[in-house]
């Protein structure tokens, strides 16, 4: 059974609009600190606007729509941007009918490092991030306007990356202003190292505290496996071998729904002991929630 949901989305990086480069370009380490944390500056303003837009619009239908789930996605620039849109919008839900947290959900696709990480495993139980094997963009540490100014040689310069990130300090990996990929990790992996060709994409899901994606991979498809194309791809083909699986096992749908919400009961466990691993870790400013 699936539940009826509210949906707003957010396009992904327009190579052709300034706008859009301005947006990632705005943002300086430590810049921008927000519900105890730290996140990317010009990705904040972007969400702080698109609230403020459709603030009076979402609320309207939350309200005549009480049972509707609110889901926020979007890819790329627009992960990022819903991401923090989440984090304003559960700062204000009075704003929205005061609709229930658990009712809210975020999926970023291939998204950009937004977060510090003590918000990036608070918000775990509501934003969802899905990486595609090799995507540069989450491991990107470096300031993006040399990315962009380097888009012609980008080989060349993950190369410097992985060399550089491989040699960061373990008290850098603790900077509390340092940004990282959002939420609970989805990372689809469908190529197998010193293999050639594809393989039958293989889901992982975790709450990581230790790392979130700290090293470039050194890959012809670093770039490739940004597109949102090759995403719904891998993430269809994950889909239809698990049906398929569930329809040769001949799983009664009483047994299903019974998996669903243990699946729901794992997620819930896995999530508090990230926070509790983030607390043991003496992880800057991380709350344990109640």
């Amino acid at each position: 059974m699936t539940t009826p949901d509210i949906v707003l989305v957010v396009r992904g990086l327009n190579l052709a609009k300034e706008a859009d480069y301005a947006v990632l370009l705005d943002n300086k380490l430590g810049q921008t600190k927000f519900d105890g944390g730290y996140v990317h500056n010009g990705l904040l303003k972007a969400a702080q606007w698109l609230f403020d837009a459709e603030c009076e619009v979402l609320r309207g239908l939350v309200e005549k729509n009480p049972n509707y789930t609110l889901t926020f996605t979007g890819h790329s620039l627009g992960a990022g941007v819903v991401t923090l849109l989440v984090l304003i919008l559960v700062q204000n839900l009075d704003k929205l009918g005061n609709i229930d947290r658990k009712k809210v959900r975020c999926f970023a696709m291939a998204p950009t490092r937004c977060m510090s990480l003590n918000l990036a495993v608070r918000y775990a139980d509501i934003i969802n991030s899905i990486v595609l094997q090799d995507d540069f963009l989450p491991r990107t540490t470096t300031a993006l306007d040399n990315l962009f100014k380097s888009l012609f040689c980008l080989p060349c310069l993950l190369c410097l990356m992985c060399l550089k990130d491989t040699c960061t300090f373990e008290n850098m990996l603790k900077d509390p202003r340092r940004l990282y990929a959002p939420g609970r990790l989805y990372h689809i992996v469908e190529r197998k190292p010193f293999r050639l060709g594809r393989f039958p994409p293989v889901v992982r899901t975790a709450v990581p505290v230790d790392g979130r994606f700290e090293h470039i991979v050194i890959s012809c498809n670093a770039t490739s496996d940004h597109a949102i194309i090759w995403i719904e791809r891998e993430s269809q083909m994950a889909l239809d071998l698990m049906l398929e699986k569930d329809r040769i096992m001949e799983i009664p749908a009483n047994q299903r729904m019974e998996r669903q919400k243990s699946l729901a009961r794992e997620h819930s466990v896995e999530y508090k002991a990230a926070l509790e691993r983030a607390v043991a870790l003496d992880i800057p400013l991380v709350l344990l929630t109640s």
